[in-house]
């Protein structure tokens, strides 16, 4: 019998003469070969037909006639001995690569090693894609070759290192002395045995059990593995004088690029429980272990099954095949890839998506489905009659034409590419390669077969035919799960918007790489993935869209542990776009919803949420809130006040950055809201002593009664003029006339024991951090004798202090002061304190110097102008001038106008001090004036996270201007001619 020709002549496409220009490629690249051989003093091969076959091959691919012109000799050598003809085994592979390693790698040489391993992949790849253009092979085989020959790769490169690396630092070893060894986990096509001629390897590093080596220098188990992980990177990818030999994507891995390179076996094990996603589950079902010791492969392979096989049917897949549609239809409409094989309409992504789903859903029962090949998966379908047998053979024809188009695209130069070519001659050898008359033919025939793939598609997925392969978020999903190259995920952002798109991307990625994110449950991290592109896509269509998507973001972080939150997003798109829409407004809102998460449930309602309710309302929803609440669960009772207050105040503030309310509406309702929690507040504590210790009491003309307890509110509060993030100044006071009988409960108290105790309550309540916050920050420091004085004063204690020791600038605080809790005795005796204090006549000289003395003080340590800015609130001309100004006209002239102390604003106190003659009334109108300007920036600036520090325009330069003369007018001039 005569031994089969070594270069038989090419079967199928290949056996008709190629087109004129890649004939004359062929001519010109086989007389290369031919020369170089002549150079290297070699023969060319015996065989009569081999010109002929060399000469199409040459024309179908430049990657084989690359290796013919700079390594003849190794082409010659595969041409003659008959290697084309045989398939080929990893252990084939292994064997002959072995051989190699052993003659031409010495011990430690890892550069020689490297050479080895490009020049036997490249080598090999020819013999692959030879067999493959002149039909010598079906696609089939070819695919498993290419794998198999990676897999031989990884395998010794692996043994090699992981040799050098014992040697220094000890062999590991499991906890029964047996040998531990890295497993390599072979994801996608090298895990199905699907490998194309230039695909990444997708591969993951684990290692059997925590430990240490036992050598000169020893290592830790998971330090020894990562060395060892790291080198065989190094060793197949790292690119060289020969190239690569694979590019290595680890991107898989748990956590992804930012989770460990190496991770040990319970480590994975409590990923999969607690942290992997349901696309992990369709990445893990082609797995493949490629190496490792028997016990570890045995323990990583009981841990996978379960979590990609359910037992039960899962039907909670088909949340998680939605997600993956929408993610081959961006991928299908970005740049428009509906000619590409593997991304396009009817391409190989869409019969691996139908097969996988297939997979996860029913493989926990079906047998048939549990397997890592594509084909071997569609013909399980066929079998458990999931899909029509007629469409399965419709797939897995298309399957195996496409990944021969594919091949024929990869085997021409190597390269990663699986788009048709637009250059006419490359179209035509590409047609003649898979044997058709010419491009049009090849064309209509890919057509037809992608266009029945997509079909197929359709009807498993039920997608409708929009022309567009839109999800509606522009591409944006891709972008978040960093599926795009940076170019083309800037590109998308700027499309959407943005105009720092390389920000918004880092933006992304760092929260995509947190721990925070990294750290949520499966479900919680697949709303978030759903949800993330919605508000990229919102955050881009406003005016601010790189300010909005940063605030939105932050936003995001903070609550993407309450998953309902995220879910209640993801489905209310008006919700979710009303929060957009207050994040770009605002970053005050932004951090205060991010400080609130529970604040999200407002954005249902806009009625609610654009109409803050009035003072009788507050009371209303604090009354419900409580209503449920036990007596003594106080931490309840003050989330309840924390969340009434916060809604009430998200509310104002949507109104006013939206420009609906005016300002002194809003201090108005900020105020209320204030007032009525205090007084719940106040409620609830009282409530608690009364428990603990009994009524207090003092002999009244009828018999016993119970002495009152007061809130006095200075500063903000007590002007009526709350800001957004205002301390509430407060003084507590008590009725301590007449005799002190104590409280009358089981363990009593006298009365000013009873009312300290009160206030320490209250303040508890206010102050102490909870879940839900802080319902407010409260400075007392304005009592009498400031922080060294008692927290609660009797009021005639108070009294005696305001006539007696109070310094002037304690008088002008109590300008601003009254009474918002406390009963109405109280509340008068208060007022008439205050009364007398204040118009007690004072020497206008004295007084003049003593304000003009405190305000100057005040400008110099807390003014932060300068250089052209203004402090709209310490600055020469500011906020605290025109208080100032009101507080001194109050003080000197009350004495004769008891006008003057009605009031507690600013406002009304500068129109009544105009109306009695005291202030020009042109100069009354400009304070007022610019008060409100001032006041309105400083709300709108509050609301936009800045400092109260501006670069005046003309209408706050002409105000700021305008208070400088009247303060200058009335005090500076009045105090210098005092003195």
């Amino acid at each position: 019998m005569n031994e089969p020709d070594p270069v038989p002549a090419p079967r199928g496409a290949l056996a008709t003469p190629p087109p004129a220009a890649a004939a004359r490629q062929g001519e010109r690249a086989l007389a290369e070969f031919e020369q170089a051989l002549e150079r290297a003093g070699e023969d060319p091969p015996a065989s009569p037909g081999w010109r002929e076959a060399a000469g199409r091959v040459f024309a179908a691919s430049e990657f084989v006639a690359r290796l013919a012109r700079q390594r003849p000799r190794a082409l010659r050598d595969l041409l003659a001995g008959g290697r084309l003809l045989a398939d080929e085994s990893v252990d084939s592979f292994r064997e002959r690569l072995q051989a190699r390693v052993d003659a031409e790698v010495a011990d430690g040489d890892e550069a020689a090693l490297m050479r080895v391993l490009r020049r036997f992949r490249v080598e090999e790849g020819v013999r692959i894609a030879w067999r493959d253009l002149a039909g010598y092979a079906g696609i089939e085989t070819c695919l498993a070759e290419q794998s198999d020959l990676a897999e031989s790769c990884i395998q010794l490169a692996l043994d090699w290192l992981d040799a050098q690396l014992a040697a220094r630092h000890g062999a590991p070893a499991g906890a029964d002395g047996e040998r531990e060894s890295l497993l390599v986990l072979a994801m996608g096509k090298l895990g199905g045995r699907e490998l194309n001629f230039s695909s990444d390897i997708d591969l993951i590093f684990v290692h059997g059990t925590p430990g240490r080596t036992g050598g000169a220098q020893p290592l830790d188990h998971g330090d020894y593995f990562t060395r060892l992980g790291q080198a065989l990177i190094r060793v197949l990818g790292q690119r060289t004088a020969d190239g690569f030999a694979y590019r290595v994507d680890l991107r898989l891995r748990p956590f992804g690029d930012s989770g460990p390179l190496v991770v040990h076996a319970g480590q994975l094990e409590q990923y999969l429980l607690s942290q992997a996603r349901e696309w992990e589950r369709f990445a893990l079902v082609k797995a493949r272990p490629l190496s490792g010791d028997k016990a570890t492969r045995e323990s990583i392979e009981a841990l996978l099954r379960p979590f990609v096989y359910r037992r039960y049917l899962d039907f909670g897949a088909f949340e998680a095949l939605r997600d993956l549609k929408a993610r081959l239809e961006r991928e299908v409409a970005r740049k428009g890839l509906h000619g590409n094989v593997k991304y396009g309409r009817g391409g190989i992504r869409e019969i691996e998506f139908i097969a996988q789903a297939f997979q996860l859903i029913r493989g926990g029962r079906e047998p048939a489905l549990r397997c890592r090949g594509l084909l071997a998966a569609l013909d399980g379908l066929a079998g458990t009659g999931d899909v029509d047998p007629s469409e399965v053979a419709t797939l897995s024809d298309a399957y195996r034409e496409l990944r021969r188009v594919e091949n024929r695209l990869q085997s021409w130069s190597d390269d990663r590419v699986h788009a048709l070519p637009r250059d006419t001659e490359a179209r035509a050898r590409l047609a003649w390669t898979l044997g058709h008359a010419d491009w049009d033919e090849f064309e209509q025939a890919l057509q037809t077969s992608m266009g029945a793939v997509h079909e197929c598609f359709g009807h498993v997925f039920n997608v409708e035919e929009d022309g567009a392969g839109s999800t509606g978020d522009d591409g944006l999903a891709a972008v978040w799960e960093g599926e795009l190259d940076e170019s083309d995920a800037h590109q998308r952002l700027e499309s959407a918007g943005f105009a720092d798109a390389g920000e918004a991307l880092r933006r992304l990625a760092t929260l995509r790489d947190s721990a925070r994110y990294r750290g949520l449950s499966a479900t919680a991290r697949a709303r978030l993935d759903r949800l993330l592109p919605a508000l990229i896509a919102d955050s881009g269509r406003g005016e601010t869209p790189d300010a909005t998507l940063a605030r939105v973001l932050d936003l995001v972080e903070a609550i993407a542990s309450r998953s309902v939150y995220l879910s209640l997003l993801h489905e209310n798109a008006a919700a979710r776009q009303r929060l957009v829409e207050l994040c770009a407004a605002s970053p005050w809102i932004a951090r205060f919803v991010s400080q609130h998460p529970i604040l999200l449930d407002e954005l249902i309602d806009p009625g609610s949420l654009f109409e803050p309710p009035d003072r009788a309302s507050v009371e209303q929803e604090l009354d419900r809130a409580l209503a449920d609440i036990e007596a003594d669960d106080l931490e309840r009772q003050m989330d309840a006040l924390r969340q009434v207050r916060q809604a009430n105040v998200l509310r104002v503030a949507a109104v006013d950055i939206t420009g609906r309310l005016p300002l002194m509406r809003v201090s108005d309702h900020l105020t209320w809201t204030a007032e009525v929690v205090l007084q719940r507040a106040h409620d609830l504590a009282r409530a608690h002593n009364l428990r603990r210790h009994g009524r207090p009491r003092s002999p009244g003309p009828d018999g016993e009664v119970e002495p009152g307890f007061g809130i006095v509110a200075y500063g903000k509060l007590g002007g009526i003029e709350l800001g957004y993030g205002s301390d509430l100044d407060l003084v507590f006071v008590y009725d301590g006339e007449g005799e002190d009988r104590g409280t009358d409960g089981e363990r009593p108290l006298d009365n000013a024991t009873f009312f300290a105790r009160l206030a320490q309550r209250l303040l508890h309540i206010l102050s102490t951090p909870t879940p839900a916050g802080v319902l407010y920050e409260v400075d007392t420091r304005l009592r009498p004798n400031g922080a060294s004085g008692p927290l609660v004063s009797a009021l005639q204690r108070f009294e005696r202090y305001q006539q007696e020791q109070a310094w002037t600038w304690e008088h002008q605080a109590l300008v601003r002061a009254r009474m918002v809790v406390g009963p109405e005795p109280l509340r008068e005796r208060f007022e008439a304190v205050r009364a007398a204090v204040l118009q007690r006549e004072r020497d206008p000289g004295e007084l003049c110097t003593e304000v003009v003395s405190m305000r100057e003080r005040m400008r110099r340590e807390l003014g932060r102008g300068g250089e052209g800015r203004f402090d709209l609130k310490q600055d020469r001309g500011g906020v605290a001038d025109i208080e100032f100004v009101v507080q001194y006209g109050v003080l000197a002239h009350a004495h004769a106008t008891p006008a003057l102390v009605r009031y507690t604003d600013n406002i009304r106190l500068l129109e009544t001090l105009a109306e009695t003659g005291h202030l020009d009334a042109g100069d009354a109108r400009t304070l007022i004036d610019a008060y409100r300007a001032f006041r309105a920036r400083l709300h709108r600036l509050a609301l936009l996270g800045a400092q109260a520090v501006v670069e005046p325009d003309e209408e706050l330069g002409h105000f700021r201007d305008e208070v400088a003369r009247v303060w200058r007018e009335q005090l500076e001039a009045a105090a210098q001619a005092s003195q």
